[in-house]
């Protein structure tokens, strides 16, 4: 089974998409903030990583571009989510997710989205 971790700092979106992701067949664990990112994904190996930009004190941007530069981690899928940024305000050299959705989510788009980052 595939394994998903995702990482929002708002409790209700980490219930809606885990719940989601759960009824699909996916393996979900989830974190309401950066801190302890890299802990979580050598202990849970996800297949994939579901990231919000904002997450209180932390910038998903950062992370993002952390886990693409550290060699543990750069092949591991990056979907990034926002409710207050594009695509075009997170793609840069800096930060380079796999895939971008915007909150609020269209649940179908966003299961679709998954799917292909995980067989990719």
């Amino acid at each position: 089974m595939k394994r998903i971790l995702v990482v929002d700092d708002d409790k209700d979106i980490l219930e809606i998409i885990q719940f989601i992701l759960d009824d699909s067949g996916y393996t979900v664990e989830t974190l309401t903030d950066g801190h302890f990112l890299f802990d979580k994904v050598r202990a849970f190996k996800p297949n994939l990583i579901i990231l919000d930009i904002m997450l209180g004190n932390m910038d998903g941007r950062e992370l993002c571009r952390d886990l693409k530069t550290n060699l543990e981690t750069h092949a591991i899928p990056v979907i990034m989510i926002s409710a207050s940024h594009a695509l075009k305000d997170i793609n840069s050299p800096n930060c380079q997710p796999d895939a971008f959705v915007a909150k609020p989510f269209d649940i179908d788009a966003l299961l679709s989205c998954v799917q292909r980052q995980i067989v990719a």
